[in-house]
């Protein structure tokens, strides 16, 4: 197996979830401050490119900032954990 195709998880539970509540990449980026993560690094994590486990934990407090007064444990964002290292 080539190395993109072990970094490609499929789409994640994170997208259902936007797509029910009818966010955009912007909304969940836009909840948190400026340059804490990218409107690149949310896609990636919807569709299932790998993520590092820090990536991981933006993304929930991004979401979770955006779901407010909700929230969401990491895994009912992700369907696997990141690693410090690859």
């Amino acid at each position: 197996m080539d190395e993109d195709q072990s970094r490609a998880m499929g789409v994640q539970p994170l997208d259902g979830i936007m797509v029910e509540r009818g966010w955009s990449n912007h909304d969940v980026v836009a909840a948190v401050p400026p340059g804490f993560i990218t409107h690149k690094q949310v896609q990636k994590a919807r569709k299932g490119r790998w993520l590092t486990a820090n990536m991981q934990r933006k993304i929930e407090r991004a979401v979770n900032a955006c779901a407010a007064p909700d929230s969401f444990a990491l895994e009912e964002l992700f369907s696997y954990r990141g690693s410090r290292k690859l």
